[in-house]
């Protein structure tokens, strides 16, 4: 049911994207902005259709660490929708000493952040198990884009790890996100979990160094890194695969120039 209408939770970054691209008026976007607080909320401000499919792109409270804001919201939803999409973060892995990582390792969180996100993947895959709904886990790496490209960082001359000490990077355009949204969303593509990603694991070193270099402008200093970080080159095999989805922006430098030219 590709026309089916759409609910969007979260009016952010990815999600304002995503309901501009679908420009469908069964789109139901919810979000502060229409009176919906996660973290205070008893009932929806509007009437579900009898037939939806939902995208919920809303970060946990960093004041639980249970996911209280999506349970509050997977108590309101009457009726439920007919399939879920949930965009988790592949920090979910934790470090794996920059080996490759595919959807079948057991997530070892490292941070607070992270493990948040594997509460609420945990509470989304018995909810939809429950009541037997078709759930898209969508486990994304560092999202850039227009306006999101670090330039004040870069002109503040904020130092960068030195590309000897860098290790691999994982990113996705923010317009890739979107395009594995709306197929999980409405393609035909089975349910499950799916690492999204460009592929292209150069590091945050030289994502940097190309941004400064098609911005015109001089790199920052670069410093040794003095403490550990989680490492791991993030497979999307899957994503290609059965979700469908190649990215436009496979090579991160012409995401960074796409994003430029928007931004003018």
């Amino acid at each position: 049911m590709a026309g089916a209408p759409i609910v969007v939770v979260g009016a952010g970054y990815v999600g304002q994207r995503l309901v501009t691209q679908l420009a469908n008026p069964t789109t139901i976007r919810l979000g502060r902005a229409t009176g919906l607080d996660l973290d205070t909320a008893t009932a929806l401000p509007v009437t579900l259709p009898g037939v939806y499919r939902l995208l919920y792109t809303v970060p946990p409270s960093p004041a639980h660490m249970d996911e209280v804001r999506l349970a509050n919201l997977l108590s309101m939803l009457d009726p439920l929708p007919e399939r879920f999409v949930y965009i988790s973060t592949t920090g979910v892995y934790g470090d794996c000493g920059g080996a490759i990582v595919d959807e079948r390792a057991v997530p070892r969180p490292a941070s607070d952040r992270a493990r948040r996100r594997v509460a609420a993947e945990l509470l989304l895959r018995d909810w939809a198990k429950q009541y037997s709904l078709p759930l898209y886990i969508l486990r994304a790496p560092a999202i850039y884009g227009p306006g999101r490209l670090g330039i004040e960082r870069i002109r503040e001359r904020l130092p960068m790890i030195a590309e000897a000490d860098a290790y691999p990077g994982n990113r996705i355009h923010v317009a890739d996100l979107v395009s594995c949204c709306l197929v999980a969303l409405q393609g035909d593509a089975p349910a499950g979990i799916y690492n999204v990603g460009d592929g292209d694991h150069r590091s945050p070193t030289w994502f940097t160094q190309e941004v400064a270099r098609q911005a015109g402008l001089p790199a920052p200093p670069e410093i040794g890194r003095s403490t550990s970080s989680e490492s791991r080159r993030v497979a999307t095999r899957l994503m290609r695969e059965q979700l469908g989805v190649t990215p436009r922006y496979a090579n991160a430098a012409d995401g960074i120039r796409a994003s430029m030219t928007a931004e003018e």
